[in-house]
């Protein structure tokens, strides 16, 4: 059962506020300590930018074999 405060709480917070207490609970990051949750965070933003780093690389190779 939600309480009284959670809602109070969730009202006072902004949208990127409401996203990273979304994040930070999703994943379980709300227990690690602080150096734990940043070597995680920055592999999660290594992988995205090796997803979208080869992502764009065979895109623009597709592009360029099916389209040129």
């Amino acid at each position: 059962m939600i309480r009284f405060e959670e809602i109070k709480r969730s009202e006072s917070m902004n949208w990127v506020q409401r996203k990273i207490y979304l994040y930070n609970v999703t994943f379980g990051l709300y227990m690690l300590d602080w150096w734990e949750r940043c070597l995680f965070n920055i592999l999660v933003i290594l992988l995205m930018w090796f997803v979208c780093y080869n992502g764009a690389r065979n895109a623009s190779e597709f592009c360029k074999r099916h389209l040129w």
